[in-house]
């Protein structure tokens, strides 16, 4: 591997839209622990990625000593995130991307990195408004299709293939109908899947943001939990599943048998993202937008009763307490997180651009093939 160009921050970043690159620029971007995040990340030995559609940046975020390491690549409209080995995997506006770690087996680091990750595979998919991301047993990336209102995963002649949609959707067209946003995966297949609304007609959930929200068995097609407002993220984890009820700030579990939920922890933000790490859970917030969307949720009111403002970050949870362990705060042009994933046993990772001459630079040499046909 060609040595490629270093660009991580720590503290204050900023993006230019006009070449993806990033420099350090006081107050653009802050992100920032509470007092112990850093040595809880060493300890935990684990880095994060988190993406946001609203600036079309995925953040991986390291640690640099007893600093953070803050590196972001430039994806228009990037949202689900999932890892499968050394592989990162990412949803963005018409592909499906997955970047490989480039670094030779044995190799400890490169620059001061112990992961850089190459994109090396697209899929194009078209603008179908992909959401919550995974990958299915044997290799291929599985995604909620927003857009048509399924899911689906991806094709060599094709945008994708559906392979699954709620029951109460008559027909696969490009009109939103419920707005099925979030999945479960569990030993490479989907489970679970969450819908803002169960309306079958164009954009029909946006009357229905308050209480209509449903979370769906995929294997039955029953709805084992209703009346959630905003539903994101549903994740299988420890024979449980959690979810975040976003319209009212909660993160919580689904008792399947009862169809209850149960809250564990209030999230001062809007909920979206949800990785898990041990003992812990890890959140992404977000600033509620003042549009249709977001408005007259019932989050609003109880920020106000909380006397908080919303915020913008990462918050820890601790599953054996429901307390908030410790935050990650954005600040600055970045005001929503989309998906949040943690990279186990990575200390500081890093990745190629796409706008930049690092890329073509970049080049790595696979194991022989076979020889050509007839050729001796």
């Amino acid at each position: 591997m060609t040595k490629p160009t270093s660009r991580s921050h720590t503290q204050k970043v900023q993006a230019s839209p006009s070449t993806g690159e990033s420099a350090l620029v006081p107050a653009a971007l802050q992100i920032h622990g509470s007092r112990l995040w850093t040595s809880w990340q060493a300890e935990q030995d684990i880095s994060l990625a988190f993406s946001t559609y609203q600036a079309g940046k995925v953040f991986l975020i390291g640690l640099d000593g007893d600093r953070l390491s803050i590196f972001e690549r430039t994806f228009p409209r990037c949202m689900g995130l999932a890892v499968q080995g050394d592989s990162l995997y990412l949803s963005s506006q018409y592909q499906i991307w997955r970047l490989n770690n480039v670094l030779a087996a044995g190799a400890r680091t490169h620059d001061g990195f112990d992961r850089v990750y190459l994109p090396n595979v697209a899929w194009i998919t078209g603008d179908v408004d992909a959401h919550d991301l995974g990958v299915l047993n044997d290799g291929r990336p599985v995604f909620v299709n927003t857009l048509f209102s399924c899911l689906a995963t991806v094709g060599e002649d094709c945008s994708f293939s559906p392979l699954w949609a709620p029951r109460f959707i008559s027909r696969l067209l490009p009109e939103d109908r419920c707005h099925l946003n979030g999945m479960a995966m569990d030993a490479g297949r989907p489970r679970f899947v969450s819908a803002i609304a169960t309306t079958d007609v164009q954009e029909g959930w946006r009357d229905h943001r308050r209480d209509g929200g449903v979370v769906m068995d995929v294997a039955s097609g029953e709805i084992v939990m209703r009346g959630l407002s905003m539903p994101h993220s549903p994740r299988w984890y420890r024979d449980q599943l959690w979810i975040l009820n976003s319209g009212l700030g909660e993160f919580g579990r689904v008792e399947i048998a009862s169809g209850r939920f149960e809250p564990v922890a209030f999230c001062p933000g809007y909920a979206r993202g949800l990785s898990f790490h041990g003992d812990y859970a890890l959140i992404g917030l977000s600033k509620p937008r003042g549009n249709r969307s977001f408005s007259g949720l019932q989050l609003d009111a109880r920020l106000e009763q909380a006397k908080v403002a919303p915020r913008c970050g990462v918050a820890v949870v601790d599953l054996r307490t429901g307390a908030v362990a410790h935050t990650l705060t954005v600040d600055g042009f970045v005001d929503e997180l989309f998906d949040v994933t943690v990279l186990p046993g990575v200390r500081r990772p890093s990745a190629i651009g796409l706008k930049s001459d690092e890329i073509r630079h970049t080049i790595r040499m696979g194991d022989a093939a076979s020889w050509l046909p007839g050729v001796d």
